[in-house]
C-alpha cells in the first residue's frame, strides 16, 4: 500500500478515547454507593506508583483487585484501559461480561473498551450488536466514530463514510476528517472529492499539520505538482512564525524549494522575493537564472549585513559583469579582490583577479602568479588552464601557451567564443 495511505483508525488504542493518565482525584473520592474497603487508598497509591514506573501489568491487577473488593466501576474502567494497552483483550471481555450488573457510572467508557476488545478478537458482529445498544443510551460522536470503524472492519465502506461524514459535520475535527477522506480516497475511489474535502477544511480552519500532511500525500500520489506547491506554501506560511515548529518549517521549506525549482525557477525566485525566506538561496537562484543585476543588488545588501568577504568577492564579480563599460570599474573591482585575497586563500577569486590583470594588460606577471596559485589547488580546472595559457600568450611564451590551450580545446571544444578567440590567437603566435 502506498505511503499516503496511513493506517485507518480501525481499532483506535484506548488512550485516544480516554487519555493516558488515570484521574487520581476520581479514584480517591467516596461518592459512590459500593462496598467499603479499608486498604483502598493504599492499593490506589501502589497502582499509581506502578503506572509511574510504566508497569501496566501490575497496575491493572491492582485496579481489578480494587474493583472486586469495592465494585466501584471506576476501578473496572482503569483496569480495562490498562489491560487493553497490554493487549489482554480476552480478559477484558470475560471480566466485563461477568460484571455487567455492576457497571453503572462508567458504562459508556467501559463498554467502549469492551467493544474495542471484541473488535480486536475479530468478534465484529458481536461488537456491532453491543455498540448499537450502547448508542441508544449514549448517542455521542465518539460512539458513532466507533461504529464507523466497525463498518470498516466489515468492509461496508459506504456506511463507514456516511458515519464519518456525520461525525465530521458535527465536530469538524481533523482526526475525523482524516478518517473520512481515507475511506473516500482509498476504498471508494472518490479521490477528487476527498481532496476537495481537505481543501475546503484548510480554507476555513487553516493548515494544521495532520490535514496539510494528508493533502500533501494525496497530491504527491496524484503527481499534482501545483497542488503540492500550494500545500507546502500554506504550511510554510502557517508555521514559520512559531519557534516551536522550526524543525517542521525547515523541512517544509526544503521540500517546497525542491518542487518550486523543479517546476519553474522563476516561481521559486518569486516565492523567495515575497517571503524573504532565504536571501542566500535567492542569490543562488538569481545567478542560476542569469539575473545579474538583481544578484548584484542583493549581494551588496548581504555584504553590508554580514561583512562576509565571500560576499565582497561576489560583489566584485557582479560589479564587473553588469558594468556597461568594464574598464571604468576595473580599479574598484581589483581593489575589492585584493582586499578579499589579503585574507582568503581562494582559488576562484585568485583566478578571477588573475585573469582580469592578464586580459586587460594591467599586470600580466602578477595575474599569471595568481592563476598558478589557483591551479595548485585545482590543477584540472579548464577555466584556470585557459587563464594560464592566455597569460603565457601575453608574455610571448607561445609554445607553452599552445600546449595548455590545446588541453582546453581537446576537453571543451570551440563552442565558447572566448576559448575560440584565445585558441586562434595562440595558434598564430606559435607559428
Amino acid at each position: 500500500m502506498s505511503s499516503y495511505k496511513r493506517a485507518l483508525v480501525l481499532l483506535p488504542i484506548i488512550f485516544i478515547f480516554f487519555g493516558c493518565v488515570p484521574q487520581t482525584s476520581n479514584l480517591i473520592k467516596y461518592d459512590y454507593k459500593y462496598k467499603a474497603y479499608e486498604n483502598e487508598n493504599e492499593l490506589i497509591l501502589h497502582a499509581l506508583e506502578y503506572m509511574k514506573q510504566g508497569n501496566r501489568q501490575k497496575a491493572s491487577i491492582l485496579f481489578l483487585n480494587l474493583f472486586n473488593k469495592t465494585l466501584n466501576d471506576e476501578y473496572l474502567f482503569e483496569y480495562s484501559r490498562l489491560a487493553f494497552s497490554i493487549k489482554n483483550y480476552q480478559d477484558i471481555i470475560t471480566i466485563v461480561e461477568a460484571n455487567k450488573e455492576h457497571i453503572k457510572k462508567n458504562e459508556d467508557k467501559v463498554s467502549k473498551i469492551y467493544i474495542l476488545s471484541l473488535m480486536q478478537t475479530k468478534q465484529v458482529d458481536k461488537a456491532k450488536v453491543v455498540l448499537d445498544d450502547l448508542l441508544k443510551r449514549y448517542d455521542t460522536d465518539s460512539n458513532k466514530e466507533l461504529l464507523a470503524n466497525i463498518y470498516l472492519l466489515k468492509k461496508d465502506y459506504e456506511k463507514a463514510k456516511d458515519v464519518f461524514e456525520e461525525v465530521y459535520e458535527s465536530t469538524l475535527t481533523s482526526n475525523t476528517l482524516l478518517n473520512l477522506v481515507d475511506v473516500m480516497y482509498t476504498y471508494l475511489n472518490e479521490k477528487e472529492d476527498a481532496i476537495n474535502y481537505l481543501e475546503s477544511h484548510l480554507k476555513v480552519y487553516g493548515c494544521d499539520n495532520l490535514v496539510c500532511s494528508k493533502l500533501l500525500g494525496f497530491y504527491q500520489e496524484q503527481k499534482d505538482i501545483n497542488g503540492v506547491i500550494s500545500v507546502l506554501k500554506r504550511t510554510y506560511i502557517s508555521f514559520k512564525e512559531d519557534d516551536k515548529n522550526k524543525y517542521t518549517v525547515d523541512k517544509v521549506y526544503k521540500l517546497l524549494m525542491y518542487y518550486l525549482e523543479k517546476k519553474d525557477i522563476n516561481e521559486a525566485i518569486a516565492f523567495l522575493e515575497e517571503t524573504k525566506a532565504n536571501d542566500e538561496k535567492l542569490l543562488s537562484l538569481y545567478q542560476n537564472a542569469r539575473m545579474s543585476n538583481k544578484a548584484y543588488e542583493l549581494v551588496q545588501k548581504l555584504y553590508k549585513r554580514t561583512g562576509n568577504l565571500d560576499y565582497l568577492a561576489q560583489v566584485a564579480m557582479l560589479e564587473f559583469e553588469v558594468a556597461k563599460d568594464r574598464e571604468k570599474v576595473l580599479k574598484s573591482v581589483i581593489k575589492k579582490f585584493e582586499d578579499v585575497l589579503a585574507v582568503l586563500d581562494n582559488h576562484i577569486y585568485q583566478n578571477y583577479l588573475g585573469y582580469i590583470l592578464i586580459d586587460y594588460d594591467i599586470d600580466v606577471k602578477k595575474g599569471l602568479k595568481l592563476v598558478e596559485k589557483a591551479l595548485e589547488k585545482a590543477p584540472n580546472n579548464l577555466a584556470y588552464i585557459d587563464s594560464l595559457a592566455w597569460g603565457q600568450y601575453k608574455l610571448k611564451d607561445c609554445k607553452n601557451a599552445k600546449i595548455n590551450m590545446q588541453k582546453v580545446v581537446d576537453s571543451a571544444g570551440l563552442n565558447d567564443d572566448e576559448i575560440r578567440t584565445h585558441w586562434e590567437k595562440i595558434k598564430e603566435c606559435s607559428k
